[in-house]
């Protein structure tokens, strides 16, 4: 007999959000369908494969695959369901608000479904979303579905241990009994359950990724003037991160954020500023500097080499981070471009990414191994922090080298280290060293 607070719960959307939702929830006794309208990613699920890379999740699909299924047809996904979720994507616009346009298909796919006890969305949307869509809800009927916003805040690499045991469980509902029904859907999640207002529930989400994206780029505003003044941008922010009221959290210096969210996020928000009537100059200069870091780290290589025509550049890490294969916003589609924009051929090497075959990518050169990319390089870029790269035979890799330069971009390496192999190393945030 199925446990009482076990629900059957209807998935829209299997992307990075949506699969992890899903698989969680079956993990937690719920019979899930997820549907999608992509038939190629429907197809895979159905035939055990993952059509993204996520740690843990293909073990936790496997593993519930008796409560967890996979279908094209949204009717059938929402046919037994109690509950369902929109985990879509909510892509930029040219003015750099949120494009709802997926939201609202499902939103009229859910229209007929009057058997539901609650929609709700886990889609990054505007503040002021949840009043627009309860609006269309009470106009097709349904006035007795119940309406949620749930924010996700899990963080590709480790969504599965994010979701299971998060810093907190955000539930905006402006119904009581709804917010409980959902918050008993997290019954034997860690973590706390947190309960407000449907716009103060829109609003925790963005303002919580641009706060992140503040730090960052803090961090590496700080690193810029490190670079200036001969400070090391290191111990700096190790000491800084043992203040309690900091934390070491997000103050790793680099080539900027990228991915999904903060890009995307930190613009919408901006965005629902000026749509109001507010500059929120703050949040403008982040994205700013952010927009420039990968282009610093391309003009400060291009300066070590006396112009970058002609030049052949390894890029070292495509994705936006380690851990998953995500190229959306990753600042190597910049550093790329703007490598042949100058005139230099680019090697590249990445143990997950797969960029594809369109530009820069495509005017590019894909290798099986960091030492294979380098080959015959003026110079190496690293730029997504894979561990794999902390472990390359650099002995070897100066060997192969046309010149042993490697710029750093992640401060993954010891720079007495690489200077004692006989490399010139650049990094962010530290002085450059010579062997």
């Amino acid at each position: 007999m199925a446990h009482p607070s076990h629900r059957r719960i209807a998935i829209f959307g299997a992307g990075y959000i949506g699969l992890v939702t899903g698989a969680c929830f079956a993990e937690l006794g719920h019979h899930v369908v997820v549907r999608d309208i992509q038939p190629e990613r429907i197809r895979l699920l159905n035939v055990g494969e993952l059509p993204i890379y996520e740690p843990g999740l293909g073990d936790l699909i496997a593993r519930n695959k008796e409560r967890l299924t996979f279908t094209l047809d949204a009717e059938e996904a929402v046919r037994d369901a109690d509950v369902a979720y929109v985990c879509v994507d909510t892509p930029p616009t040219p003015s750099g608000d949120a494009n709802l346009s997926r939201v609202w298909s499902v939103i009229d796919a859910l229209k007929a479904a009057s058997h539901l006890a609650a929609v709700v969305v886990k889609s990054t949307v505007p503040v002021g979303t949840a009043a627009r869509v309860r609006a269309a809800l009470d106009a097709a009927g349904l006035s007795h579905v119940g309406y949620v916003s749930n924010p996700e805040f899990t963080a590709e690499g480790k969504a599965v241990s994010d979701f299971l045991h998060p810093d907190r469980v955000v539930i905006g509902s402006d119904d009581p009994a709804t917010a409980e029904l959902i918050a008993s859907l997290h019954e034997g999640i860690d973590g706390p359950v947190v309960i407000m207002d449907t716009a103060s529930a829109e609003m925790v989400k963005l303002a919580a990724n641009a706060l992140l994206a503040t730090k960052i780029t803090f961090t590496n505003e700080i690193a810029t003037m490190c670079e200036a003044t001969g400070a090391d941008i290191e111990p700096v922010t190790r000491a800084i991160g043992l203040d309690h009221r900091l934390g070491p959290h997000f103050m790793k210096a680099g080539l900027g954020y990228g991915g999904s969210c903060f890009p995307k996020d930190s613009r919408a928000l901006r965005a629902m500023a000026s749509n109001a009537g507010y500059a929120f100059q703050l949040l403008t200069a982040v994205i700013e500097v952010n927009d420039l870091q990968p282009r610093r780290a391309i003009q400060r290589l291009k300066t070590e080499l006396d112009g970058l025509g002609g030049k052949t550049i390894a890029l070292l890490g495509l994705a936006f981070k380690a851990g998953t294969d995500d190229m959306r916003e990753a600042p190597s589609t910049v550093i790329a471009s703007r490598l042949l924009a100058e005139g230099a051929t680019v090697r590249t090497w990445d143990p997950l990414a797969q960029p594809g075959d369109s530009e820069p990518w495509s005017s590019t050169t894909r290798h099986f191994t960091p030492v294979e990319a380098m080959t015959g390089a003026d110079a190496t870029l690293i730029v997504t922090e894979w561990p794999q790269l902390v472990e390359v035979p650099w002995d070897q890799a100066r060997a192969v080298m046309r010149r042993p330069l490697v710029f750093d971009g992640r401060n993954l390496l010891d720079p007495a280290a690489m200077a004692g192999l006989g490399f010139t190393y650049m990094s962010v945030g530290r002085r450059t060293v010579s062997g």
